[in-house]
């Protein structure tokens, strides 16, 4: 009897340790950026070598959308972001980015290419970008109003839909 709650206990440990999109292995004590902060400086290159800075999206309504191709709540999301993106693509005040967490260049584009995405990406490797925003949890989406506040933020806990996400925009280009 002994073995079998053994063998149990070892089970449920093993499971609880698999990896998932929303695994963290940073250190903790990072500050999370929430609803009512203002975006952390931050630089990055997009996919077209566009060098973007967080002080370019002052006067701007942005949505930022941290992910990894292989989340499968990432993979939900990018559908909807690509909507909005669509929805936004001829309004200069409105600027959408996806920013990758730990994955290359190459991974990226082969995923973006595979499913027909166009939205501008921004491919890391490693975490420090990431890092100034939240120390866990992909998908994670900001929408910062025009003075680069922070108005809403998205997790995988539900993920955002593009009601949500087309309604936090407009009361950002619209209420501020």
């Amino acid at each position: 009897m002994f073995h079998v709650y053994r063998s149990l206990i070892f089970i449920l440990c093993s499971l609880l340790c698999l990896p998932s999109c929303i695994r963290d292995d940073s250190p903790s004590g990072a500050e999370e950026v929430r609803p009512g902060n203002r975006l952390p400086d931050f630089t990055v290159s997009l996919n077209d070598n566009t060098l973007v800075v967080a002080s370019d999206l002052l006067g701007k309504v942005a949505v930022l959308v941290f992910f990894h191709t292989e989340c499968p709540d990432c993979q939900k999301e990018f559908p909807v972001v690509q909507r909005l993106y669509d929805y936004y693509r001829d309004n200069s005040t409105v600027k959408i980015y996806c920013i990758s967490r730990e994955e290359p260049a190459d991974e990226v584009a082969a995923y973006w290419q595979e499913n027909g995405l166009t939205i501008p990406y921004s491919p890391q490797s490693g975490r420090e970008v990431y890092n100034l925003f939240s120390e866990r949890g992909i998908p994670r989406i900001y929408v910062s109003d025009k003075h680069l506040v922070v108005y809403s933020v998205y997790s995988d806990n539900p993920i955002a839909t593009f009601e949500q996400l087309k309604s936090d925009v407009e009361y950002c280009l619209n209420g501020n």
